[in-house]
């Protein structure tokens, strides 16, 4: 049986342009065709404005449950309860530098969510332990080194299917490690790292795409070695994600990033939650976490990052949106299918209002 659904509204935005007063033709969640509105006698529903639905690669916990932590399958559906509250329908749950059990435990825990028919989870991040010393930032450095190359095939074996992203520093990573990962089609970003923006080159080089949080825990920009952030900014197949919460990043420092790098920068919360259990406990103040006084995580959703951009970075609200859909679908190379409407597309959509203020997932 076909389940055929039509939503109507004013204005659409497909993840490169808008529509205006069209309708999304759906079957099966497939988007099938996108029409003028005048062309359909009946919707299933109309709205005001239709996005993508927005995809967060990075966050590691929602409602008082730190992945980490509790690393089951309800963690997963509060997580992405969390993640539709700000728009975003995809989600990767991300797991910090922590001992091979704790992360084959939150293998087991998206594996199953996604044999249970869990919605909208794309994989686990992996961020970290093939990280620098030098800029772990709040990582348990006791726990930081670089893999072999047995370490590294043994856990992408046991993470076949699951693991999508890995977060290393390549200083620390052999070019046979990186081959290997790449080989099981994992997306590598490079984070937490203290590398030369000679080194960072050379990954973008070798095919590595993206950066994790930029500015934040690697090499900054310095007028003598221009570090991962200079290379970021210059290299034009590099990406990164950034944290726009006015906490991990200035505001104006966002700006600069934006002007540098244009669509090549994209949005994530880094988003965690409450709690004393566990190698990393969080305590929010205000519109942010610490850890022992130290900044430890965003309370941001991806709605909050979008409007972030628009109201303190200055940024133009169709760049800003592209930020939090199509953005983050092509750094893990998935823009085919997610993070835009087209023909073909999976039908996962925001309903919103002209400012922003309303979300309802469609």
């Amino acid at each position: 049986m076909t389940d055929k659904k039509i939503y109507a509204a004013r204005k659409i935005f497909t993840g490169e342009h808008w529509l205006n007063d069209h309708a999304i033709v759906c079957e099966n969640e497939v988007v099938k065709q996108i029409i003028p509105s005048n062309d359909v006698e009946v919707f299933t529903k109309t709205f005001d404005t239709i996005l993508p639905a927005f995809i967060d690669l990075q966050l590691y916990g929602a409602y008082a449950k730190l992945f980490s932590v509790y690393p089951e399958i309800e963690t997963l559906q509060l997580i992405h309860q969390y993640c539709k509250q700000g728009g975003a329908y995809w989600f990767q749950p991300t797991v910090a530098t922590n001992t091979t059990e704790i992360i084959h435990k939150c293998i087991d825990a998206v594996r199953a969510y996604q044999i249970a028919g869990g919605e909208g989870c794309l994989g686990l991040h992996v961020e970290g332990p093939w990280i620098s010393k030098a800029k772990r930032g709040a990582h348990i450095e006791n726990l930081v080194h670089a893999p072999t190359i047995e370490e590294t095939k043994a856990l992408l074996e046991y993470g076949k299917g699951v693991i999508s992203m890995i977060t290393l520093a390549p200083e620390v990573c052999s070019d046979e490690v990186i081959e290997l990962i790449k080989s099981y089609g994992v997306v590598i970003s490079i984070g937490h790292t203290n590398c030369t923006f000679q080194q960072a080159n050379e990954a973008f080089n070798k095919g590595i795409n993206t950066a994790t949080h930029l500015y934040n825990a690697m090499s900054g920009l310095q007028h003598r070695e221009p570090g991962l952030v200079g290379a970021a900014f210059l290299h034009n197949k590099a990406m990164a994600s950034i944290i726009a919460d006015g906490h991990h990043v200035d505001f104006s420092a966002i700006k600069i990033a934006q002007q540098m790098m244009g669509e090549r920068l994209f949005l994530i919360t880094d988003a965690v939650t409450d709690t004393t259990e566990g190698a990393y406990p969080h305590l929010r103040e205000g519109d942010k976490y610490v850890a022992s006084g130290i900044l430890s995580g965003s309370a941001l959703t991806m709605m909050q990052s979008v409007k972030n951009m628009i109201e303190h970075v200055g940024a133009d609200k169709t760049v800003a949106i592209k930020m939090a859909c199509i953005g983050p679908a092509k750094a893990i190379r998935l823009d085919n299918t997610i993070g835009r409407i087209a023909e073909g597309c999976r039908a996962k959509f925001i309903a919103t209002d002209e400012i922003l203020d309303s979300i309802l997932m469609i």
